[in-house]
């Protein structure tokens, strides 16, 4: 009962190629490949979000005045 031999993971291995086809299984290998070395460069540069010194954009007198800023928190449409 214990872990699978070396036959069935062969079997396993000629359904999923019979099911899905050699080039597909390139694509998804290749695809996740780039997704793990995109997810790497990310953490290694620091730019996966925000830097955490630097604050978020804040609105200033010159874009409260602006016609076209809006005010999320009011209450009533003026």
């Amino acid at each position: 009962m214990g872990s699978f031999s070396i036959w069935h993971w062969l079997i396993v291995l000629v359904v999923v190629i019979a099911i899905f086809g050699t080039k597909k299984l390139r694509n998804v290998g290749g695809d996740l490949g780039a997704a793990v070395k995109g997810f790497k460069d990310g953490m290694k540069d620091g730019t996966a979000g925000d830097e955490p010194g630097k604050p978020q954009q804040q609105v200033t007198a010159a874009k409260v005045n602006d016609p076209n800023t809006v005010d999320v928190d009011a209450k009533t449409k003026s």
